[in-house]
């Protein structure tokens, strides 16, 4: 009777008591994301700053490609192993230790005599790549975690708003930072950021990983607990019901063409920039960036308002769309437009790829932690291959073709996947069935109970969510 008039004063308290979960999960993330910040300062100051000092210590171009190289091919195996990792170890420790990595292998680097030096450089790149890759996959497969599935979307917003931040703080100083101080002292400011960013995470409690745990269950129907849990059992499924989700597999594919076309940008700006002012190219590179990044940070802020306003994210088509848009702006970059009009094109395109980070991250979130780690690892992997690939032949391309055309056909690859991407999701929710053995029947056959098959939700605008397919 009481429950009819109104909520009870238990009732009330609950509700209060998750307001204030809520608001500890938050400002934890937070701290988490600052920490993080610092960190990928760190990161974009060591691009530049090892790159420079690989130039100068082996004198040729070749060993600075062949330091990327590594380093890619680190965060390539890297992804293939983290989704293993994240089901046997909790994200939080994951995250401390390849932060302590990168510190460590950085004093290795100040400490290493000059004979030691190229091997210390190696050791370097293959820790970065590898470490850089595991924490960014354990963070983003963990938010749902951290701090809920209706705020994941903000969560992705803001850790990317952090990084984005770093991004332009770490190529504007580096530069000035050796100049001014010298390589070592670049290295141990670029330490003593991982050595912050790991006492950050020390120091707060962080849920996530062990995935496989928890969750396995879900792949063990009729087998048994005991035989769902067990570690060489669950992963083929695991696989196998990753690949199975409707339209998962060409999103990752087009994550994977958007490197690439990435690549394209990023080793055409500086020929550009020269052929624009040759007696001072970085004033370009550097200009360009940063109204990216201004771009990229109002995005962040939009979504975050819209989410916070409304409930909803904004999907998969959110990812289609935003990809269409920046690699078309990336491509008008360099048609040799006035200025002004660059500036605003560059400014779109920091804002487009900025939504696209948040819904490619917030739709491999919806899918269940037994497969989020695995989700995104794949996804790093795709994303190291496509961009290092695409360094190569980008490199190559840019002898003998303009930038605008090697950029066109580049981010005209991703412009094509995108559109069959979309073409995809509006196909899938067009054959949606309407009754009780639609989207959650579906994914019941594929293997997943149904509390446990990831759905859209209608009221947060989430229809495309990643649900394991109905086989």
């Amino acid at each position: 009777m009481g429950s009819a008039d109104g909520p009870t004063a238990d009732e009330t308290d609950g509700g209060s008591r998750k307001t204030r979960d809520t608001e500890v999960s938050e400002r934890r993330f937070r701290f988490l994301v600052a920490g993080y910040a610092v960190s990928s300062y760190g990161t974009f100051l060591n691009m530049v700053a090892l790159n420079l000092f690989v130039y100068e210590t082996t004198g040729r171009a070749l060993a600075m490609g062949l330091f990327m190289a590594v380093r890619l091919a680190s965060g390539f195996v890297a992804g293939l192993v983290v989704g293993g990792l994240l089901a046997r170890f909790s994200a939080k420790s994951i995250m401390l230790w390849a932060n302590v990595g990168q510190g460590a292998v950085m004093l290795v680097l100040i400490l290493a005599p000059d004979s030691l030096v190229t091997g210390a450089l190696m050791a370097v790149s293959v820790v970065i790549g590898a470490c850089g890759t595991l924490f960014m996959v354990a963070l983003r497969s963990s938010i749902p975690e951290m701090v809920g599935e209706d705020r994941r979307a903000w969560a992705n917003s803001l850790s990317i708003t952090g990084r984005s931040m770093a991004m332009v703080a770490g190529f504007a100083s580096a530069g000035v930072v050796v100049s001014l101080v010298g390589y070592t002292a670049a290295f141990l400011l670029d330490m003593a950021t991982f050595v912050i960013c790991a006492v950050t995470v020390a120091l707060l409690p962080i849920a996530g990983g062990k995935g496989a745990g928890s969750e396995a269950g879900a792949f063990g129907a009729g087998k048994g607990e005991k035989e769902a849990k067990s570690g060489p059992r669950w992963r083929p499924v695991a696989f196998l019901a990753l690949a199975a989700a409707p339209g998962l597999g060409l999103m990752v594919a087009l994550r994977g063409v958007d490197a690439f076309g990435s690549s394209s940008h990023n080793a055409a700006l500086p020929i550009y920039s020269t052929s624009l002012d040759a007696s001072n190219p970085a004033v370009f590179v550097s200009a360009f960036w940063c109204v990216w990044a201004l771009g990229n940070i109002g995005a962040q802020q939009v979504i975050q308002r819209y989410t916070q306003r409304t409930g909803k994210t904004v999907g998969a088509l959110g990812f289609g769309y935003g990809t269409v848009v920046m690699s078309a702006a990336f491509i008008a970059a360099f048609a040799g437009f006035p200025l002004a009009v660059t500036a605003v094109i560059a400014l779109i395109a920091g804002a487009a790829d900025g939504l696209t980070e948040v819904a490619y991250t917030s739709h491999l979130q919806t899918l269940p932690a037994t497969l989020r780690g695995h989700a995104f690892g794949l996804s790093a992997t795709f994303e190291n291959l496509g961009f290092g690939v695409g360094m190569i032949l980008v490199a190559a391309a840019l002898d003998r073709f303009s930038p605008l055309a090697v950029v066109g056909w580049s981010h005209g690859a991703a412009i094509v996947v995108a559109v069959v991407f979309l073409l995809r999701v509006a196909a899938l929710r067009r054959a949606e069935p309407a009754g009780p053995m639609g989207r959650a029947g579906g994914a019941g056959r594929a293997g997943l109970r149904k509390e446990e098959a990831v759905e859209g939700r209608p009221d947060r605008g989430d229809r495309d969510g990643a649900e394991v397919s109905r086989g």
